[in-house]
Order: structure tokens, then sequence, then C-alpha cells
């Protein structure tokens, strides 16, 4: 039995690997991409904001679904979908083609990853297990950042954009057959006890609004009419959604979810990390490609001390240390482990040599990265309800994409604001870019402060996990 629910983690971070490789992956193929199907600029972005807001969009509801459908089942299903939608993308040979397949791939990511948090939970309801399970986890979010990076230069340039794609077909239906196999099945709660489709209708078309109207700004401004009146209607279907879930007798978000200072705060930080983390990846490739001239490949080669020291301590490390000092502890430590990464990017030289000015925080960045995010997992999740973890789950993937979202909108405004000043001075326009680059991230190093400060003053004390909160009832009962 032991032996089958590592298994089984394998076969839930092996289909999570496919999401995240995927999201980087076609980053490297895009002038491919654009050269084959004619693709305008504007038009290229489509190729990833149709994944996004797809994926973005989902997240809630599916985690949804998995409570109530099981759980088991919905992985399944958002993983074929996943799968076929990489056949079509594979396939596409004009512009309307591969974007709808992107959509539809968008909505299997998210159907399949937005439960895996609440089965790993499920697996391994004990405290130093799940700090195990939650480093693998972590350790797989971060290895397929930088696998997709390496795979999509490899692939790109040895063969063609359109198997980057492909090579998802045996990876998918292997996971699918072991999952089968492997994955214990739950009945879920069942449709009566949380079937409210208006809810549902609301939170999705406002979160894929709101995903729409953050990737959009970037075209726009953040405070262009445009954003500002479609983040109003956004916002106006949030509150609608949130009213309909404190007046309906089955909500598909309770409210009372966020009673628990440790849920809402943990998916504060989610997003707030998430936007320092993702401004940090998607403006230090450009970086290394407009300033450094980095060919793809070696943007991956690069990036490869995040992964590496990210995973040794996800796997090896940060169990023991959670389980030796408590999660919130390991949390507020790998936090400020980002914040002295990223102020050391941020002050760094505009033209940096690589192994003097950027391998030390690259690697500290993994260091900080691989304390917090399995620490930050366990805290989220250690106080739901099981009935409610495919929700808790969702949610939290749907804090870390929104958050991530608008906190690259925000930082690649502030990058290109600052690159554009400093050219108006006679600042050469590398060094300018670069200027743009270093603010971000020293943007991005403040906002690890605020989570650093919410985790210090907001997490405090060991959560308890599940199990533990369980036989605590129990006692008190007795």
């Amino acid at each position: 039995m032991n032996n089958t629910r590592w298994l089984s983690l394998i076969v839930l971070c092996t289909g999570f690997l496919l999401i995240v490789v995927d999201m980087t992956i076609v980053n490297v193929a895009l002038p491919s991409i654009q050269r084959d199907l004619g693709f305008s600029q504007a038009g290229l972005a489509w190729v990833i904001n149709a994944y996004l807001i797809a994926f973005g969009g989902l997240l809630l509801l599916a985690g949804r679904l998995g409570d109530l459908f099981g759980r088991k089942r919905v992985f399944l299903v958002g993983l074929a979908i996943f799968t076929g939608a990489s056949l079509l993308c594979g396939l596409s040979f004009n512009q309307p083609m591969l974007i709808a397949a992107r959509f539809l791939q968008g909505i299997g990511g998210a159907v399949s990853s937005a439960v895996i948090l609440a089965m790993i939970v499920t697996l391994f309801p004990k405290p130093d297990e799940q700090a195990r399970a939650f480093g693998v986890f972590s350790f797989i979010a971060s290895a397929g950042a930088a696998v997709g990076l390496l795979a999509g230069g490899l692939i790109t340039q040895s063969v063609s954009w359109h198997w980057i794609f492909f090579v998802n077909l045996p990876v998918g239906l292997v996971t699918a057959v072991l999952a089968v196999r492997l994955l214990a099945a739950d009945p879920g709660i069942g449709v009566g006890k949380g079937a409210d489709v208006l809810g549902a209708v609301l939170v999705t078309v406002a979160l894929m609004l709101g995903v729409y109207t953050i990737i959009q700004s970037s075209d726009y401004g953040l405070g262009s009419l445009r954003t500002l009146s479609l983040g109003a209607v956004s916002v106006g279907l949030l509150a609608a959604f949130v009213w309909r879930q404190a007046v309906v007798r089955n909500p598909i978000l309770p409210l009372r979810l966020f009673a628990s200072r440790r849920v809402s705060a943990s998916n504060v930080v989610q997003a707030l990390m998430s936007a320092a983390f993702l401004g940090f990846f998607f403006l230090g490739s450009l970086d290394l490609q407009r300033v450094l001239h980095y060919s793809p490949l070696a943007i991956g080669l690069a990036f490869l001390p995040v992964a590496i020291v990210m995973g040794l301590f996800s796997i090896r490390f940060s169990a023991l240390l959670i389980n030796r000092f408590g999660p919130n502890a390991v949390l507020a430590a790998g936090q400020a482990v980002i914040v002295v990464a990223l102020a050391l990017l941020g002050f760094g030289p505009t033209g940096p040599d690589y192994a003097l000015n950027l391998l030390v925080p690259l690697a500290l960045l993994g260091l900080g990265g691989g304390l917090s995010f399995p620490s930050l997992a366990i805290i989220a999740m250690s106080e739901t309800d099981p009935s409610e973890a495919g929700l808790a789950s969702g949610l939290l993937n749907t804090s870390g994409q929104v958050g991530g979202a608008f906190g690259l909108a925000v930082l690649a405004t502030l990058a290109g604001a600052r690159a554009q000043a400093l050219v108006q001075d006679g600042v050469s326009s590398a060094a300018a870019l670069a200027g743009g680059y270093h603010l971000a991230w020293l943007v991005g190093a403040g906002t690890v402060v605020i989570t650093l400060a919410l985790a210090v003053s907001v997490l405090r004390g060991r959560p308890l996990m599940a199990a533990e909160a369980e036989s605590v009832d129990d006692e008190e009962a007795a």
C-alpha cells in the first residue's frame, strides 16, 4: 500500500509536469510558429493568451467538480482533454486552429491540475509524509519550467515546432493508463451538495475576463479606459458571485473557507509570490535574450541552477526542516532568501558576468523556492475539510495564476516605463532595457517582503494536518 501511494504521487506529478512543461516549451518555439503560420506580433500573443485565459478561468470550478464527482475521474478527464488538444496543436496548419486548440489545452490543464493537491493530501495525511510529498510536487513544478525551456530549444531547432506538442501524446497516454490502475477511486460528495450552476458561470466568466483584461493591459496600458472598464466588469461579476455564495443553499465556494486565516493569508501569499517569480522568469528570459544575447538553449541552461537547487531542497531537505521547525518557519526562511536573491539581481550590473553575478542569486532563488512552496501548500491545505480539499486546491492554483498574471503585467509595465525614461535620458538601448528589468526585480523583492510579513504576523504557529485535526476533535468529543 505504501509503495502504491508513492507510485500514485509519481503519476500525479507526471500529469502536472506535462502542464508545467507546456507553459514554457511554447515560448521558445514562438518565432518558428510565427514564421510558419504567418502570425502578426499581436496575433502571436494569443498562442499563449488562449491557454492562460482558459487555464486561469477554470481552475476554481474544476477543483469544486473534483469534490463533487470524484477527483480521480476529473483528473483523468482533464488529462484526456489536454492530451487530445496537444494532438490538435501539433496538427495545426493555420492560426485559428492553433489558437482554438490552445484554448482547449488550457481547459484540460485546468481540469487535471486543479485536483492534484487535494489528492496528495488524501494520499498522505501524516505530516512527515505530506511534507515529503509536497516537496516532490514542488520539485516537479520547478524542474518542469527548466525542462520546458531546454526541450523547446532542442526540439524546435532539431525537428520542428509541431513536435513540442506531439511529445505530450505518449507521456499523456502512459500517465492515463497508470492513473487508471494506481489512483484510488473516490466517488465524490455528489452533485446535490454543490451544484450551483449560476455561481459556476459567474466565477468562470469573471476569472476568464479578469485574466483576459490583465493580459491585454500590456498592449493598452493598466490605466487605459478599456482596461479599467473590463476590470470593473470582472470585479462586478466576482462581487455578484460572492453575494450568491452567501445566500445560495449549496454554494460552489463556501465562504466559510475564508474564515480560516491560514487559508486566506496563504492564498494572498501564493498570489504575491507567484507575481514575483513569474515576473522574474519572464523578464529574466528577455534580459538574457535582448541584453546578453543568449540563444534559447542557453537561456534554459542559465536557469538550471534555480531548478537544481529548488529540486534538491524540495525532495531532500524541505521535508526534514518542515517536520523539525514547522511549515511557517520554513516558509518565512524561504521568503527571506528570495528577497536576498531578487535584491542581488536587481542591484547587479546591467551587463553581468554569469559566473560572478548571476549564478549565486539564481541558486539562492532556487533555495528560497524549494523552502517556500512546499511549506505554503501544506499551510494552505492544513485546515481544509476533506470534502472541500479539491476546492481549496483549485483556489490556491487560481490565486497563483491570477496573481502571477497581474504581477507580470504590473512588472512588465514598470520595466517598460523605466526603460523608456532611461532612453530619453540618453542611455543606450541595451542598458535601458536592463535598467527596466532590474527595477522590476527590486519591486518583486518588495512584494516578497510583504509575504514575509504575512507569514510572520498572520501564519503563526504550527498548523494541524487533517489527520491531526480529526484526532483532536475525537479527543475533545470523548
